[in-house]
């Protein structure tokens, strides 16, 4: 097992991996729509969804994979009526074929009440490739 990190780790105050490699897949903790310094970005939901999926392509290159090696996500909303486009407008622009397995769920509220958006990852390391 192998922690991934990235500099600076916006997680390690609060005792969370980025990530962990382990038998061939990275998991990737869930990200927001934050900066670097661990500040929300603004309250659009396409802001803060493309921020989120950045944050997972850079916590991937972190472990020397991308996108392109998710096999499994997972997108948490506050509010799915209003950005179910939102969400599918991001897959689209993230993600590609075979679109990887997807688990999307509404949620009362994520860790900052001003996030509206989070999303988590499994992906082949590159020893599984």
């Amino acid at each position: 097992m192998r922690r991934v990190a990235t500099t600076p780790d916006w997680y390690e105050p609060y005792l969370i991996s980025q990530a962990i490699e382990a038998n061939g897949l990275i998991h990737v903790s869930g990200q927001a729509g934050i900066d670097e310094r661990g500040r929300t970005v603004s309250g659009d939901f396409l802001e803060q969804g493309r921020r989120a999926f950045e944050n997972v392509r850079r916590v991937l290159a972190a472990a020397g994979a991308g996108l392109e090696d998710v096999v499994k996500i997972g997108i948490f909303v506050t509010d799915m009526a209003a950005n179910l486009d939102g969400v599918i407008k991001l897959r689209g622009e993230f993600l590609g074929e075979p679109y990887p397995a997807d688990t999307l769920l509404e949620v009362a509220g994520l860790a900052q009440p001003d996030w509206q958006i989070e999303v988590e990852a499994t992906a082949l390391a590159p020893s599984a490739r």
